[in-house]
């Protein structure tokens, strides 16, 4: 009898789930639901838990689009930078670099394994200020190619 009390308390008072409640009092949960069906005050805790579960669910979504949102946010301001960037080295206002080159037109250079440059293949019909070679084309810290 004081096991059902324990129960009950817990379920209408402290609002515990029928699960937790099984599991701190080591009885099988179809015995706590039938527990706490007999009280008359079992409709309106289904029903207030039912609301609040509602509400619940409305926070996260909200939660997940407010975040979704921040994200894309920052995706999108990314890529502006990117863009900007791109847009100075393509530009005829200012000199690109070789690098930028290289990554802009890297159909026209093959990776030398000896020296770890890239190096101007041949065949190519190019300008006289096309860069033959380019240096330093592996990020010392990644130790992966840059471009």
């Amino acid at each position: 009898m004081a096991e059902t009390k324990e129960i009950i308390s817990r379920f209408y008072d402290l609002h515990e789930k029928p699960s937790i409640i099984a599991k701190e009092l080591n009885v099988r949960p179809s015995y706590v639901t039938k527990v706490i069906q007999k009280d008359t005050r079992y409709i309106q805790e289904k029903e207030y838990r039912t609301k609040l579960s509602k509400e619940n669910r409305k926070k996260s979504k909200c939660e997940w689009i407010r975040n979704k949102r921040q994200n894309d946010k920052q995706l999108e301001e990314q890529m502006k930078l990117q863009h900007i960037q791109a847009s100075k080295e393509l530009s005829y206002s200012c000199k690109i670099s070789d690098i930028s080159f290289a990554k802009w037109n890297r159909q026209m250079f093959i990776y030398d394994n000896n020296s770890s440059d890239l190096v101007l293949r041949k065949g190519f019909n190019y300008a006289c200020d096309v860069p033959k070679r380019v240096s330093n084309v592996i990020n010392p810290i990644q130790r992966r190619v840059i471009c």
